[in-house]
């Protein structure tokens, strides 16, 4: 299995992202939750177009990949896996639970340090909210998650198997909570206690400092709920709340050399972690 996974991951992660990126796309236009006043013909290039970049430079960066490091770890012994005796059955979904925890923990860091914020804000500063939000991240924000990303299989020891599946779970989740895409009331409420809803997520996107510092998670929604960062509802309202960053509100912003320089650019003036009864 192991080197099944480990010559097919291209493969695999590719298709994955093409078919829920072109799911997605044609689910928010046959039934997208809102109207945005900044169309897909001036958002759609810059934010696909800042993925290639960060893809061919995680690819310079680290020669290994991420299900490449959990082999190297599984032939050498190292992680908390190796430890100790555990089926399979167990680890691998044991290991993608613990690798959504770190993700969901590497959010709130990047919400709480000022530095780690100006990277991640450029994610937020999207006017729109739609699948493309989902894989716009600045290029060194994702050096760094890659960097925490593979220390944290190192220290696990986490089966290539699971990293694979969180791989393709967190990409998969990441567009489909950030789609611009309408669910019935009630399903969405039986959803979101099993995956994160795009309902559940687009509070985070909101300008409002108590709703940015709300619902970190990606993949699993029991995060919020048991560490106190679950936020039901936007104040506004799905249909009024406003997306973004309240001083990047020029729509030239949203080009691709304008993101990249984003992080020195002038503070956003206030200091994003805010305790939720303070910013509530």
């Amino acid at each position: 299995m192991t080197d099944f996974v480990l010559s097919n991951e291209p493969h695999i992660r590719l298709a994955a992202f093409i078919g829920i990126l072109t799911i997605m796309a044609l689910w928010e236009v046959l039934a997208p939750r809102r109207d945005l006043h900044i169309g897909r013909s001036r958002r759609w290039p810059n934010n696909l177009g800042i993925v290639v970049f960060d893809s061919l430079l995680v690819r310079l960066a680290f020669p290994a990949t991420a299900i490449g490091v959990a082999v190297l770890a599984e032939r050498q012994g190292w992680g908390l896996f190796h430890a100790f005796t555990m089926p399979a059955w167990a680890a691998v979904p044991l290991a993608v639970i613990l690798l959504d925890l770190a993700i969901y923990l590497q959010h709130r860091l990047f919400h709480a340090v000022p530095p780690l914020w100006r990277l991640h804000r450029m994610h937020h500063a999207d006017l729109g909210f739609d699948v493309t939000t989902g894989i716009r991240f600045h290029p060194v924000e994702i050096l760094l998650s890659m960097a925490i990303k593979l220390g944290t299989i190192v220290v696990l020891g986490a089966p290539a198997v699971a990293v694979l599946i969180f791989e393709v779970l967190l990409n998969a989740t990441s567009m489909f909570n950030h789609g611009n895409v309408r669910t019935p009331a009630a399903l969405d409420r039986v959803l979101r206690w099993i995956v994160v809803t795009p309902d559940m997520h687009r509070v985070h996107h909101s300008t409002s400092v108590a709703e940015i510092n709300s619902n970190f998670g990606f993949s699993l929604p029991w995060r919020d709920r048991l560490l106190g960062t679950y936020r039901d509802q936007p104040a506004l309202g799905h249909e009024a709340m406003v997306f973004g960053i309240d001083v990047f509100r020029d729509p030239r912003d949203l080009r691709i050399d304008r993101m990249l320089l984003h992080p020195l650019r002038d503070a956003d003036g206030r200091y994003p972690f805010a305790p939720r009864a303070e910013a509530g």
